[in-house]
C-alpha cells in the first residue's frame, strides 16, 4: 500500500514515524492508540500521489579541489618555551647536584639546608615569641620545636657544624633550657672515613703512601712498623690512628677528614650570613663575635697551628716550677706532620671521666708508675705475635698491645691517685694559662685530659688536643687578673672601672657569670629591677617578661661591641668546663680560691711588669692572702657537712645559688652542656 500524500509505502511510512518519535522524545515502542478511519473528504485529499521526477544518483564524496583550504595548525609557543626552560633547569640542577656531591662534598646542599631552616626558625620566632603565642602552646614549646630543628640540622650537616654548635653553646647562660638540653646531647663524634680517604689525604700532603712515610707494613714485613687502618677515635673534623714506627716509637696519627678542607669555607660563610641576618632581625648585637669565632674554628682545622700551640704549652709548663713534673704535653713529630696530618706521641692513660678507675687501689709494683709516665718509652709488643696476627687474621685491626697490667690479675685495680691532687693540678694549669701566660686552652673537656700515675703515687695530668687556643694581650691579661682579684675582695669600684673599659654596662651580671656563682658584693640594682618587672601573676606573661629581660641583659653585657674583649667568649668556656670537671669529681678543691690566688700572684710574677709594679702588687697580694682565709672557712665547712652525710658539695651549692639568681632573669644554667 502506498501513501499517496507522501509518496511512501506503508512500511516506509512506519519507519518515518519511528524516526519522528525519537526526535520528539517519544518512545516508538509505546502502545499507540488505535487508528480510526479518516473521513471521506480527508481520504480524497490524502489519496493524491506526488511522484519525484529527479534521477536517482548515489552519494559521491566531494573532490579535494572543491574543498576549502585547511586552517594552519595552532602552535603553543609559550608552552614549548616554558617546557624547554624547565628541561634546561632540571638538567642544570642535576649537573649542579652531582658537582656539589662529588666535588664540593655537598657544601651547597648543606648551605641551602641551613638557609631554609634559618628562615623557618626566624619566621617562627617573629610570629610566636610573645606572651600568648598564636601558633604554639607556650614559649617553652616554641623553644623545644626549634631546638629539635636545629639539632637535626647540626647532626645532618655534621663536620664543622658540630664545632659551630659547640661555639654557640659556650655561653650557655644566654640560651633557653630547651636549647641547653639539645646541646648537652651534641657530642663531637662522627663516623670515621674509609681508610682509602685517609690514605689520599696523606698522599696529597706528603706525596708518599703511609707505608713510605711511616716506614710501616700492612703485611707484617720484618723490620717494618705497623699501623691500624681502623681509627681509634673519630670526631667531626679528624680521626686518630695508632701506629708503631720502625724505631719503636708509638704515635697517634691525627688525619683530617678529606671533605673538611672543601666544606670549611662554605660552612663559615653560611654561619656569618645567618648570624648577620639574625642580629639585624632580632636586634641582638651578636654578629660582632662571629668573625672572631669563625677565625678560631678555622684555626682548629690547621694542624700546623695545633702543633705550634702544643709545643708552646710544653715550653711554658717546663719553665714553671709549680707545674713541672705534674703536667705533661705530648711530643709532636714535625717531620711526620702537615696542615692536615699531625703525628704525636701516643698516650696511655685514664680519661678524667673514669672516676672509678682513677681511685681504685694500685696493684702494680711499689714506686712504679703507669705506662708512659713522664714520657718513658712504652714496652714493645712481641714482634712475632704482631706478624702472626697480621698474616693469619688480615682483617684484625687492633694491633696495639693492652697495657693494663697495673689493674692486677682480677682486673679490678686502678691508678690509686687522689682526686684532690688531680683537680688541684688541673685548676693550677688553667689558672696559669689565663693569668700568667695569656695562652689559654679552651677545650678542656674530660675527653682531652688523661691521668697517669707517677712513681711517687701522685697524678700526672696529660693535656691533648691543642687546636682551640686564645692568645691574650698583656694589657687585657693584667686587667682580667685584677678583675678576678677584685671579685674576691668585693672591690666594686675597680670592678666597675674594668668592665666599663670593656664596654659592659651591667657589672653585677658579668661578675656573677665570671665567678659561676652569684656576685653578692654589688649594689643589687639588677635584681631589684628584675623584681619590679616580674610582678605579673600569669605564668605565660611572666615567662615572656623573663626572657625579654634576658635579652636586655645580653645587650647590657654587649653594650659597646667595639670595646668588648672577644677573648672572654672562649675563656668563659674554659672556666665553665673546669667547674663541671670539679663538680663531677665531688668538688675536692676550692676552685674559686685557687683561681683568685693565681690571679693575684700573676700580678707579681708577670715578666712584662716593672719592678716597682711588682713590688706594689706583692704587698697587695699578701693582704689578699689574709682576706682569702674566709673562703677556706666556707670550703672546709662544706667538706665537714659532706663527711657527715650531706650529698651536695661546694660546687653544687654554688651552682644552686647561681641558678636561683639567674632564673629570675630568664636564664637557666646547665653544666651538662659541656659534659660531651
Amino acid at each position: 500500500m502506498v501513501n499517496v500524500g507522501l509518496g511512501l509505502c506503508t512500511p516506509c511510512l512506519g519507519r518515518v514515524r519511528v524516526a519522528r518519535s525519537w526526535q520528539d522524545g517519544i518512545s516508538p515502542f509505546r502502545k499507540l492508540p488505535t487508528l480510526r478511519p479518516h473521513p471521506a473528504s480527508l481520504r480524497t485529499r490524502i489519496s493524491t500521489r506526488y511522484i519525484q521526477s529527479q534521477e536517482f544518483k548515489p552519494f559521491v564524496p566531494p573532490s579535494p579541489d572543491s574543498l576549502p583550504k585547511p586552517a594552519p595548525p595552532r602552535i603553543y609557543r609559550r608552552t614549548r618555551r616554558w617546557t624547554r626552560r624547565l628541561l634546561y633547569l632540571a638538567l642544570a640542577l642535576g649537573v649542579a647536584y652531582e658537582v656539589d656531591k662529588y666535588l664540593l662534598y655537598s657544601s651547597l646542599m648543606r648551605s641551602a639546608r641551613t638557609f631554609w631552616l634559618g628562615l623557618l626558625v626566624g619566621v617562627d620566632y617573629k610570629i610566636n615569641f610573645r606572651a600568648h603565642p598564636p601558633l604554639a602552646d607556650s614559649i617553652q614549646a616554641l623553644h623545644t620545636r626549634n631546638a629539635e630543628r636545629l639539632s637535626e640540622l647540626l647532626r645532618t650537616n655534621g663536620g664543622l657544624y658540630l664545632k659551630i654548635g659547640q661555639a654557640i653553646a659556650m655561653q650557655s647562660a644566654i640560651l633557653p633550657p630547651e636549647f641547653q638540653t639539645m646541646f648537652s646531647k651534641m657530642f663531637d663524634d662522627a663516623p670515621q672515613d674509609d681508610w682509602k680517604d685517609a690514605e689520599r689525604v696523606i698522599f696529597e700532603d706528603f706525596g708518599k703512601t703511609p707505608e713510605e712515610l711511616f716506614g710501616i707494613s700492612f703485611s707484617g714485613e720484618p723490620g717494618k712498623g705497623v699501623m691500624e687502618r681502623t681509627a681509634r677515635a673519630s670526631a667531626s673534623v679528624a680521626q686518630v690512628h695508632w701506629a708503631r714506627l720502625p724505631d719503636g716509637r708509638e704515635v697517634a696519627v691525627k688525619i683530617q677528614k678529606r671533605e673538611i678542607a672543601t666544606q670549611v669555607g662554605w660552612d663559615l660563610w653560611t654561619f656569618k650570613v645567618v648570624a648577620r641576618i639574625y642580629s639585624w632581625w632580632f636586634g641582638i648585637p651578636l654578629y660582632s663575635m662571629v668573625p672572631y669565632i669563625s677565625e678560631r674554628l678555622l684555626l682548629e682545622t690547621d694542624f700546623v697551628n695545633e702543633a705550634n700551640n702544643s709545643e708552646k704549652m710544653a715550653k711554658l709548663v717546663a719553665g714553671e716550677s709549680r707545674l713541672r713534673g705534674r703536667v705533661y704535653i705530648p711530643k709532636i713529630y714535625r717531620d711526620l706532620s702537615s696542615k692536615r696530618v699531625m703525628t704525636a706521641e701516643w698516650i696511655e692513660g685514664v680519661r678524667l671521666w673514669d672516676k672509678e678507675t682513677l681511685t681504685r687501689p694500685w696493684q702494680g709494683r711499689w714506686r712504679q708508675g703507669s705506662p708512659g709516665c713522664r714520657g718513658a718509652p712504652l714496652d714493645a709488643p712481641d714482634g712475632r705475635t704482631v706478624a702472626e696476627v697480621i698474616r693469619n687474621h688480615p682483617s684484625q685491626e687492633h694491633l696495639k698491645p693492652n697495657r693494663d697490667w697495673w689493674k692486677g690479675v682480677n682486673g679490678k685495680g686502678g691508678l690509686g691517685v687522689s682526686l684532690r691532687d688531680t683537680m688541684q693540678t688541673m685548676v693550677d694549669l688553667f689558672s696559669a694559662q689565663m693569668f700568667l701566660w695569656g695562652c689559654c686552652h679552651c677545650d678542656p673537656h674530660p675527653g682531652n685530659i688523661f691521668i697517669r700515675r707517677l712513681p711517687s703515687g701522685k697524678p700526672e695530668l696529660v693535656l691533648i688536643d691543642h687546636g682551640l687556643y686564645v692568645q691574650m694581650q698583656p694589657e687585657f691579661r693584667h686587667q682580667y687578673s685584677l678583675f678576678w682579684k677584685s671579685l674576691m675582695t668585693f672591690d666594686n669600684k675597680t670592678i666597675g672601672e674594668i668592665v666599663r673599659s670593656w664596654g659592659i654596662n651591667n657589672a653585677d651580671v658579668f661578675a656573677s657569670a665570671t665567678l659561676m656563682r652569684p656576685y653578692t658584693g654589688g649594689d643589687g640594682s639588677t635584681s631589684a629591677g628584675i623584681k619590679r618587672t616580674m610582678s605579673m601573676a600569669e605564668q605565660q606573661e611572666r615567662a615572656y617578661e623573663m626572657q625579654q629581660q634576658m635579652r636586655k641583659g645580653i645587650k647590657d653585657i654587649l653594650a659597646d661591641e667595639k670595646k668588648w674583649p672577644r677573648e672572654l667568649i672562649f675563656i668563659g668556656r674554659n672556666m665553665r668546663i673546669v667547674q663541671g670537671n670539679n663538680q663531677y669529681l665531688g668538688a675536692p678543691v676550692n676552685r674559686i680560691k685557687i683561681m683568685g690566688n693565681w690571679a693575684s700572684r700573676s700580678l707579681v710574677d708577670s715578666p712584662d711588669l716593672s719592678y716597682g709594679a711588682k713590688l706594689l702588687n706583692l704587698g697587695r697580694h699578701m693582704l689578699f692572702k689574709i682576706v682569702m682565709f674566709s673562703t677556706d672557712v666556707i670550703f672546709y665547712s662544706s667538706k665537714v657537712a659532706q663527711f657527715f652525710g650531706r650529698k651536695s658539695n661546694l660546687e653544687d651549692d654554688v651552682e644552686a645559688s647561681m641558678k636561683k639568681m639567674v632564673q629570675n632573669m630568664g636564664f637557666e644554667l646547665n653544666h651538662s652542656v659541656f659534659e660531651g
